[in-house]
């Protein structure tokens, strides 16, 4: 064993020592409650994970082991038997998720089931954030009833791909007129960004689309092998989970049993409870994604093409300027149905920031046109 081993497993040590801790001071600090018994059952996870890294060190013959928790978790457990634990739960939560993976490439981790707890304690945490009370806001809110996710973030999606082709064709366009070219080229060239802006917005919609189905099927796949390889872990990990919703230890046990008799069920739910994934919807489709987002960005990059089919020159930029800042004024207007603040003054806004893009880039052609004329 080398050096870099040995820091490795100290490194390992460290972090489950810390995790123990922190997770029994919650436990502390949720005493009574339901959630007293999750944050135990993972710390007690936790310690058999130090102890793993501790006989590996000592066979190594690495002496001075870490023992007690590092300054950062001191510090969040201060500020959680100080504030309580709604005060760090997120830091916690971000922290678990960014470590669900660190095991994945150790080999002697992988052989002693490590890296499919540390998933595990990511998604429990997840599950535990969502339900939280404190400084969870987004949370509550979603639990209220306020903050209509799904239709909320396809109606922002529509605003912003249609004012993302509004404001860079019209900056296009201002910017070619600006170098006082012939109204065909204008044309041509506000056609070709059109184009060229919803093919690229598509293709991005499409990889991000994709990419994100390709990642769920991959997490509901290690379920499925966790599934099989442990059914009573996955059961008792559902149980936790319930738990931490709410249930009281006996029926969160029993519902987890009895989800993981049927295999396909449980992997439904798993992946649902523990992943937050549809596994019929996988994030949605990838094509009709990249169809949507080529049409919205095409409906905001006509608008200041449209008058260079029927005139040109100076009258056609008037009308352009024109379209595009009642285009302008409509999409921040329809923002205020995600924001909730007055439409006036985001519509406005909107006009502002669309108008200076398209003076610049007007400039700029001004000044191009001009020094290739000279």
């Amino acid at each position: 064993m080398d050096a870099t081993d040995r820091q490795r497993y100290r490194d390992n040590l460290q972090a489950e020592i810390d995790g123990a801790a922190l997770y029994r001071a919650l436990a502390e600090i949720e005493a009574g409650g339901e959630l007293a018994t999750v944050y135990t059952r993972l710390a007690e996870a936790e310690e058999r994970h130090a102890e793993i890294w501790r006989t590996k060190l000592r066979e190594a013959g690495a002496a001075d082991l870490p023992a007690q928790p590092g300054w950062r978790t001191r510090t969040l457990i201060a500020l959680a038997r100080r504030f309580g634990a709604g005060l760090i739960l997120p830091t916690v939560v971000q922290q678990e998720q960014a470590d669900s993976a660190k095991y994945d490439l150790q080999e002697e981790a992988r052989e002693a089931g490590m890296g499919a707890e540390e998933r595990s304690h990511a998604r429990l945490f997840r599950a535990i954030g969502e339900q939280a009370p404190g400084l969870q806001g987004g949370s509550i809110a979603r639990l209220e009833g306020r903050h209509r996710a799904g239709g909320g973030n396809a109606l922002r999606a529509a605003v912003l791909g249609a004012n993302d082709g509004l404001v860079s064709n019209a900056s296009l366009v201002m910017g070619v007129a600006g170098a006082e070219l012939a109204g065909r080229s204008i044309l041509v060239t506000g056609l070709a960004g059109l184009m060229a802006g919803s093919l690229s917005m598509a293709l991005g919609e499409w990889l991000s689309v994709q990419s994100a189905r390709e990642l769920f099927e991959h997490q509901i796949g290690i379920e499925r092998e966790e599934l099989l390889a442990a059914p009573e872990e996955e059961a008792e990990e559902l149980a936790l989970i319930y738990q931490a919703k709410g249930l009281d230890p006996e029926q969160a046990r029993v519902l987890g049993q009895r989800l993981v008799q049927d295999q396909q069920a449980a992997l439904d739910t798993l992946a649902r409870e523990e992943l937050g994934i549809d596994p019929e919807e996988l994030g949605g489709s990838a094509w009709v994604a990249a169809t949507t987002s080529f049409l919205l960005f095409a409906v905001g990059a006509i608008i200041p093409v449209l008058p260079y089919f029927f005139v040109e020159g100076m009258t056609a930029v008037a009308v352009s300027v024109v379209l595009s800042v009642i285009g302008l004024f409509a999409i921040g207007a329809a923002i205020t149905v995600i924001t909730g603040r007055n439409a006036l003054v985001s519509g406005l806004r909107q006009v502002l920031f669309g108008v200076a893009a398209a003076a610049i880039t007007f400039g700029v052609g001004r000044l191009v046109g001009a020094s290739l004329a000279g």
